[in-house]
Order: structure tokens, then C-alpha cells, then sequence
């Protein structure tokens, strides 16, 4: 079985003001966060209030909800403070050159 493709969705530029960011890419709102130099993708709503994770607060590994402060990994999706208790879907992301590339498939 064949490697499934790396889509290209954004560039490090794109990370200039925040170390999240919002894309679309095959039909999902994906979060991406840089983190010590390595991105992350992650659903960009919070499993517990509905609200966008981009515009949320990362510290370490961790993404904390602008809503009602709920935190995930943003390595593995996984809820690690509450209210939220639902993890998060994750995708596997990477840097090639200054581009963050999703495998989506």
C-alpha cells in the first residue's frame, strides 16, 4: 500500500502573528500549531464548546480552548483539561522547506 500524499496548506510565514492557524483543506477547518519548530494539525473546534481552537492559546504541547479554557495535545488530539473530555481528530503534518504539508487520506 502506497504512502498516502502530503498536501501543501500553508508556509511559516502564515505563522507571523500566532502560533495556530486556521486552514480548510479536503472539506475540514484545520488548527496547525507551531510548536518548537515542528507543526501539529489538529480539528479546529473544541470537542466540549463549539469554539475555534486557532484563536485559542498554546502553551508547550497544549492548545487551551478561548471558551471555556478546555486543553488537548496538539500531538495526539487527546483532551487533557477539563471541561472538555473528547479528543480532538489529528492529522499527520510536517514542514518540507518553509511549507506545513497535511496528509489528509
Amino acid at each position: 500500500m502506497s504512502e498516502a500524499a502530503w498536501t501543501p496548506v500553508a508556509t511559516l510565514d502564515d505563522f507571523a502573528a500566532s502560533d495556530a492557524i486556521a486552514v480548510v483543506a479536503a472539506g475540514k477547518e484545520i488548527a496547525i500549531y507551531l510548536v518548537g519548530g515542528a507543526v501539529f494539525a489538529t480539528a479546529n473546534r473544541c470537542t466540549h464548546g463549539d469554539a475555534r481552537l486557532c484563536d485559542g492559546w498554546v502553551e508547550g504541547h497544549e492548545i487551551e480552548c478561548p471558551l471555556h479554557q478546555g486543553r488537548f495535545d496538539v500531538r495526539t488530539g487527546a483532551a487533557t483539561g477539563a471541561p472538555a473530555e473528547v479528543a480532538l481528530a489529528t492529522w499527520p503534518a510536517r514542514l518540507a522547506g518553509d511549507r506545513v504539508e497535511l496528509q489528509l487520506g
